[in-house]
């Protein structure tokens, strides 16, 4: 087991509660949801396959088969790299769901090829930070009305290693590296989450707190591509050195369920976690102005610039389950 992995054993239940969970038919994203059904929330399994999701919720609700007051698995399709799944995603929840209580960023791509999204963003900017950032966005409302609310993202240590680049986020004009776009997607997800806090705070919005965090180094599907971006063996070679210290999905998603749940941290936001405790994130997602210019570009790119979601109305439930 990997030295200071922190655990969150609060007991809190979360009966009556909705969460939504991107990316939770795999890794931490569905050892959360495991976790969240056992306490009784009404979990929305937001996945890009719905295949792989309808494996995941079934393989959730055969574990807790013997387990009394668990609460529910819904499943529904969001490919957080197309802001059309994203919008399509939300206008359903904002159509069924009278509360979102949790919303957990988790879903995410690491360390691919060049590639773009459909939308023309570089891959890993547009899935890890601008997928998220229009759901969030979109949902505000809700969770406004959903207090006490907790919005969680999924950053990492990675964002540490590289600062934002303004003038080409979507490397149209420099070479392209695949760690350095990650990095740079993981430091959007620590600025966004902070200027979240930033927003919430001059709207005096109270009861909706933000949280992002490092959920360790961990042995899950995220490091399926480094083969093609580093070299042949590159994965295996990287388990062979580094898996003695990896977490397992369980423990990786302690942090994540710590931020979401735990009564330690329900009035702290705009903070940064590791092994369940605050940290200081790197200097660079400190930076308020780089946090206030990424807000009002990514209100540009995905195309909500004239959109404010703080003031917004919520317009309700069309149909209750």
């Amino acid at each position: 087991m990997p030295l200071f992995s922190g655990r969150c054993y609060s007991t809190a239940k979360l009966i009556g509660k909705t969460a939504i969970i991107t990316g939770s038919n795999t890794g931490i994203g569905k050892e959360t949801a495991l976790d969240f059904y056992k306490r009784g929330a009404r979990v929305i399994l937001a996945c890009r396959s719905l295949e792989r999701g309808e494996e995941a919720k079934k393989e959730i609700e055969e574990k807790c088969k013997d387990l009394s007051e668990t609460g529910t698995l819904v499943l529904e399709k969001c490919d957080l790299s197309s802001l059309k799944s994203v919008r399509d995603f939300t206008q359903k929840v904002l159509d069924t769901e009278p509360h979102v209580n949790i919303l957990v960023n988790n879903a995410g791509v690491m360390m691919c090829p060049k590639g773009e999204t459909e939308d023309g963003f570089e891959t890993q900017f547009g899935t890890n930070h601008l997928g998220h950032f229009l759901l969030t966005m979109l949902l505000l409302p809700r969770i406004r009305n959903s207090v006490p609310a907790r919005i969680v993202t999924v950053s990492s240590k990675a964002h540490t290693r590289y600062g934002i680049n303004f003038d080409d986020l979507n490397y149209k004009k420099r070479p392209y590296s695949a760690m350095e776009a990650y990095s740079q997607s993981k430091l959007a997800n620590v600025l966004f989450s902070r200027e979240l806090a930033a927003k919430l705070k001059e709207h005096n919005i109270e009861g909706v707190n933000t949280y992002s965090l490092h959920p360790g180094i961990i042995k899950t599907e995220l490091g399926r591509h480094m083969n093609d971006t580093l070299f042949r063996g590159a994965r295996t070679l990287f388990g062979t050195l580094i898996g003695p210290f990896m977490k397992s999905a369980e423990l990786g998603a302690q942090t994540t369920i710590y931020c979401s749940v735990d009564e330690k941290c329900a009035n702290e936001t705009g903070l940064y976690y590791s092994d369940c405790v605050v940290t200081s994130p790197h200097r660079n997602a400190l930076n308020d102005e780089h946090a206030k210019k990424l807000w009002d570009i990514s209100m540009g790119l995905v195309g909500i610039q004239d959109y404010n979601p703080f003031t917004a109305n919520d317009q309700g439930v069309k149909n209750k389950n």
